[in-house]
């Protein structure tokens, strides 16, 4: 039970961070795109401004954010296809269906009942709901996209293979998990739409109860709007604080101002008052860029030395990104699921630093990336802000945060980005790497080694699903005792792993080549 149990969190979280890996590729870009249309710098550097580079930028920038903002889909057929053992194309595909299915279930059953909300003058913001794919739904962040894609995933690998006889035969092979996702998605549609609003009841009253605790209050505050990320339900949370009388109110003159927000932009333009304390509720942008930079830095230190180049290509722009515009979803995702306790104590140190940033005295603006930060400060004046010591104090931080992940991770041999394998195999596999690197084989040759790997796994018939991580070949089989290791070991590796119907096979870096040649073998047979 306990390693049926964790060879599921394991599948579960490689398949959870396969589809964010194309995001760093788009953070890459997506740099590109905000230095083009950060007003900050093109009212510095003047010819930006020209129509062609904010085309350009535009091109760049609201595209990219799409994908950002649609975590949600991107996760939903990402995890399906990750999940499903063999025709993963298909398997994304009715994810992809099975999506649209749950968003339309879920519209026409708030509007059926009456509980579609109206937009005000922050159009659904604070709501509850949100538009996704132009459909008005309830905002669920990215767990509605998780809970389809694990059920699709999971349906198509038991389904997937059925047929019948006769007239239902239309309904045989991969139609046949399409068929039961297409209930299954608009039940979950029409059940989320009587769950979820509780759920969202439920965070609603914990805003009330931090607006009535003080510091312990800002510090759940913190807390909460960290935590509640991979939920959406964090908007539930900072919307009240930044745009109602909850987050506080200011009186000029006959006209009252509410919400923490509108009163930070009312004192910005008062150069002789101090910033009120409901400015801090606007400071939990803080902790969307300096701990990152701890965190991704520890995800590269403690990944292995295999893995270390890899890691250090996915992290960078990440972080780059973060930097730039406190664009964090992409890196919390990463190990939110990997590694739920970093995530945790990250949520943590997050709500100690929105406290620290009050007792220290630092009103400093802390949204819009580290120009917009930056700029912002310095036209304000340190008097106003105390914006040095914003910098020293998230120096601090980052640099605490490194060393805390570090030590974690280790510790606990956390499964963050590079440290999917065994660290004592990482020496062996970094040798085979090189040999392998410096002698390349034939088209025959591979094509022999993938027919001896095949052989050596007990036959095409015995092989259940080939996949594959940095370093590894992993392959799930029907029956273990069919594998012959002495034929598995013609082809050069650097070890061999079984649990149980789980078979690794330790390639290194070429490992995906490898799959690619196991794969068109299969084929073939």
């Amino acid at each position: 039970m306990k390693d049926k149990l964790k060879s599921t969190l394991e599948r579960f979280s490689k398949s959870i961070v396969q589809p964010l890996m194309y995001l760093s590729v788009a953070g890459t870009i997506l740099i590109l795109g905000i230095l083009l249309t950060n007003t900050s710098i093109t009212s510095k550097v003047t010819f930006l401004q020209a129509a062609p580079f904010q085309l350009i930028g535009k091109m760049i920038y609201d595209p990219l954010m799409f994908l950002i903002n649609n975590l949600s889909i991107i996760f939903c057929v990402g995890i399906a296809g990750a999940m499903a053992k063999k025709d993963k194309g298909h398997a994304s595909l009715i994810a992809l269906m099975s999506y649209f299915l749950f968003l339309n279930g879920n519209n026409i059953t708030l509007n059926f009942f009456g509980k579609i909300a109206q937009p005000g003058m922050l159009g659904l913001y604070g709501t509850g709901q949100a538009t996704v794919m132009g459909i008005q739904v309830l905002d669920m962040g990215v767990f509605g996209g998780i809970i389809l894609g694990c059920l699709t995933g999971s349906l198509f690998n038991k389904l997937g293979g059925k047929q019948f006889k006769g007239y239902f035969s239309m309904f045989s092979g991969v139609r046949f998990p399409f068929l039961i996702m297409i209930p299954v998605s608009l039940v979950m549609g029409f059940a989320v739409a009587f769950i979820w609003p509780v759920v969202q009841t439920v965070i609603a009253a914990l805003a009330t109860l931090i607006k009535q605790s003080g510091n312990i209050g800002l510090f759940l505050y913190g807390v909460l709007n960290k935590l509640l990320v991979p939920t959406g339900l964090h908007h539930l949370i900072y919307a009240p604080f930044q745009f109602t009388d909850v987050g506080g109110t200011l009186v000029l003159g006959e006209q009252v101002i509410a919400g923490a927000y509108p009163i930070r932009v009312a004192e910005m333009n008062m150069p002789d008052v101090m910033f009120s304390d409901s400015t801090y509720f606007n400071s939990y942008s803080f902790n969307n860029l300096f701990p990152y930079l701890g965190i991704s830095l520890a995800f590269i230190t403690t990944a292995y030395k295999q893995n270390k180049e890899k890691t250090k290509a996915m992290m960078v722009p990440l972080m780059v990104a973060a930097v730039l515009s406190c664009i964090t979803e992409p890196i919390d995702f990463i190990f939110v699921f990997a590694a739920p306790v970093l995530f945790g104590v990250h949520s943590l140190i997050s709500g100690v630093s929105l406290v620290l940033l009050k007792v220290l005295h630092i009103p400093a603006s802390t949204s819009g990336g580290i120009v917009n930060i930056m700029i912002s400060n310095l036209v304000l004046g340190v008097k106003k802000t105390n914006w040095p010591m914003l910098f020293v104090f998230g120096a601090v931080v980052a640099v605490a945060y490194y060393f805390l992940f570090v030590f974690m991770i280790k510790k606990m041999n956390l499964k963050t980005p590079g440290r999917e394998d065994v660290e004592a195999t990482a020496p062996q596999v970094s040798q085979a790497s090189a040999k392998a690197a410096s002698a390349p084989k034939s088209a025959n040759e591979k094509q022999a080694d993938a027919m001896n790997i095949i052989e050596g796994l007990g036959g095409k018939a015995n092989i259940e699903s080939v996949d594959n991580c940095f370093t590894r070949l992993r392959v799930n089989v029907k029956d273990e005792t069919l594998i012959n290791e002495d034929i598995i070991n013609r082809v050069k590796n650097s070890g061999i792993k079984r649990k149980g119907k789980d078979i690794q096979i330790i390639f290194g870096m070429q490992v995906a080549a490898v799959r690619g040649e196991v794969e068109d073998m299969l084929d073939k047979l």
